[in-house]
């Protein structure tokens, strides 16, 4: 069973490893993940340790598995890790509904993501919960220290769903 629920304080150091480890999958082929380890962590305890009472955190059987939030508290979820081994278990999906209600909740018509354009099991994943390809960039990334291809969704909220069994004469 799944439950999404507010993060904790003394789960920052758990949250910090599953994104973490989730980050390094998803950069897989498109940056030195070990190279960068250290600032990547340090970037997850700092934005967890300022924001912790606004994340939504997925845990099954009593584990901690994924987390998600929205850095601006606007309609753009910034982040959504989900512990690799936990993959493909319907944690991203139950995390997706919860932000895109709080998102819709706080009156925001559209939500938005923004992964590298490599990442195609992010993509992917967007794309089967209704989010489309709204935007394809190139930016210098200078930690990278090369351009980086960005894809943005989107996925319009609260729009009543269309009636296929409606006939038209």
């Amino acid at each position: 069973m799944i439950i999404v629920r507010l993060a904790r304080e003394n789960e920052v150091p758990t949250l910090a490893t599953i994104g973490l480890d989730a980050w390094e999958k998803a950069v897989s082929g498109v940056a030195d993940a070990q190279a960068m380890r250290h600032v990547a962590e340090l970037s997850f305890l700092s934005f967890l340790r300022s924001n912790w009472f606004s994340v939504s955190v997925a845990e099954t059987n009593g584990i901690v598995a994924g987390w998600a939030a929205r850095e601006d508290k606007d309609g753009t979820i910034s982040d959504l890790w989900i512990e690799p081994s936990m993959q493909r278990y319907g944690l991203g999906s139950a995390l997706l509904a919860d932000l895109e209600h709080r998102i819709l909740a706080d009156g925001f018509q559209a939500v938005a993501i923004h992964t590298h354009a490599q990442n195609a099991k992010a993509i992917g994943f967007f794309r089967k919960h209704g989010y489309a390809i709204s935007s394809l960039s190139t930016a210098y990334a200078p930690k990278l220290d090369r351009d980086v291809e960005s894809v943005g969704m989107t996925k319009m909220l609260g729009e009543p769903a269309a009636h296929n069994d409606q006939q038209w004469f």
